[in-house]
């Protein structure tokens, strides 16, 4: 430890005394690296819950701690939202007996039908003969009328099934669109229950707790705020005079007294358009009016090392830009 704290210390003065004797050397021309100091910063994201209104039963993670995408933030009571999904699950199952019985009937409906066809087709030969033996005398006229009649009655009796047919079928339409109906139902029901567990949307550190066990929270009350710690940049202003000497994509080392000896590279990924007073307690008026332009430096963060709050500092290599 006391090693690392003296080689950290060691840059720093050797880079001090670099930019010391750059400008010694070459007292008419602007120093290469632009020194800048500021404060690390992260995506964060306020996690709550979504529709359910219910008590927390579960909230493993503290202040701190380290959690991987998909895992369990908390949890709230779901009974209520089980015993819905299984009204629902009972209502599908009702809607499908409903169906099956719908197309039994159809199935009957068709019987009779191709019955009644076969009724008509041999009332229709029989009415037609005897129409022919009539004129011959080798039939009554009463046996003819007879024959009419049940001619009659079997294409009335075919239209009338048909009918039955038809409405049979539609029935089958309406059962299947109730079916269809609960099981959306139950999809719903489903989705609302999942909404009952809250899950990290990426992996990240909890930065801020706002509920705790027990607690009843509603859609939308904060819960945890999650901070990427993968995806972290370095907040920093930049002098009006320095301002034309920073451009986007300049590299940049970054370091913290939190860990000395360490260095992490960044790159300068915007550069406000607008200035801004002085971020700090100032004394005098020419402190006040003095402007600066924020800046931001992406950080590679693989180790998780900074984390949102630290103060470091950075040191932007101007270079690139004297060479344009």
């Amino acid at each position: 430890m006391i090693a690392a704290t003296i080689g950290g210390l060691i840059a720093v003065v050797a880079l001090g005394a670099g930019i010391w004797a750059y400008r010694r050397l070459h007292p008419g021309q602007p120093a290469q690296f632009l020194r800048v100091s500021g404060n690390i910063e992260a995506h964060e994201s306020l996690l709550s819950f979504n529709v359910v209104q219910s008590s927390i039963v579960d909230l493993p993670f503290d202040e701190g701690e380290w959690v991987k995408r998909g895992t369990l933030i908390a949890r709230v009571d779901d009974s209520d939202y089980r015993q819905q999904v299984r009204i629902a699950e009972a209502a599908v199952a009702v809607q499908q007996r409903s169906l099956a019985v719908a197309q039994r009937n159809v199935e009957a409906a068709r019987r009779i039908v191709s019955s009644d066809r076969a009724d008509l087709a041999y009332r229709t030969v029989n009415y037609r003969r005897l129409q022919r033996l009539v004129p011959q005398g080798a039939a009554s006229r009463d046996s003819r009328d007879l024959a009419r009649t049940a001619w009659q009655q079997a294409v009335a009796a075919l239209e009338r099934d048909q009918a039955l047919l038809a409405v049979a079928q539609r029935n089958v339409a309406l059962a299947g669109a109730n079916v269809r109906d609960a099981q959306a139902s139950l999809k719903l029901s489903r989705i609302i229950e999942g909404y009952t567990t809250l899950r990290a949307p990426f992996s990240g550190v909890i930065m801020v707790r706002q509920a705790e066990l027990g607690e009843v929270v509603g859609p939308g009350t904060p819960i945890v705020t999650l901070g990427d710690l993968d995806h972290v940049w370095m907040r920093a202003y930049v002098n009006e005079p320095d301002l034309g000497r920073v451009h986007l994509g300049e590299k940049a080392v970054v370091t913290t007294d939190n860990r000395p000896g360490e260095h992490f590279r960044g790159r300068v990924s915007f550069i406000a358009e607008n200035a801004e007073f002085t971020p700090k307690t100032v004394e005098t008026y020419a402190e006040r009016v003095t402007l600066v332009y924020r800046i931001r430096i992406d950080i590679n963060n693989r180790g998780h090392e900074l984390v949102p709050g630290m103060p470091v500092d950075a040191v932007i290599d101007l270079a690139p830009a004297r060479a344009r």
